[in-house]
């Protein structure tokens, strides 16, 4: 009897062979036109003021998605091995993102997010 293999993999994009590519360009902020310089120790791809990204990876570095939308941050995690973890919501997919915060994000900026995840959805400020 034959059988198909299960396929691993199931998005719109398969998966690359290497998982991440560094890409460290310092850029402007879309958001709020902050001039964002490199990371220099890894992959920058957030603005360091308001912590707003665009949807363009499909894997880390990679720059391959077509959406570019802006990926609006909505709340923080707190992982074992990666520290805080910036949860987003892209306003033009749908799709939700996380991202590593960089030592040198804004921390007010963080601890407000923590606070209030859900302020960014409602525009009228009702909860």
């Amino acid at each position: 009897m034959e059988t198909t293999p299960k396929l691993r993999h199931t998005m719109k994009y398969p998966l690359m062979n290497k998982r991440f590519t560094k890409n460290d360009a310092g850029f402007t902020c879309q958001h709020c036109g902050h001039i964002v310089k490199p990371l220099l120790s890894s992959s920058r791809d957030h603005c360091t003021n308001c912590l707003y990204s665009l949807h363009v990876d499909i894997n880390p570095g990679d720059r391959a998605n077509d959406c570019h939308g802006l990926l609006v941050p909505i709340g923080i995690t707190l992982n074992s091995k990666k520290g805080t973890v910036i949860n987003y919501h892209c306003d033009t997919c749908g799709a939700y993102h996380n991202n590593k915060a960089a030592p040198d994000d804004n921390y007010d900026t963080i601890l407000e997010l923590s606070q209030n995840p859900l302020k960014h959805f409602f525009s009228d400020g009702q909860k």
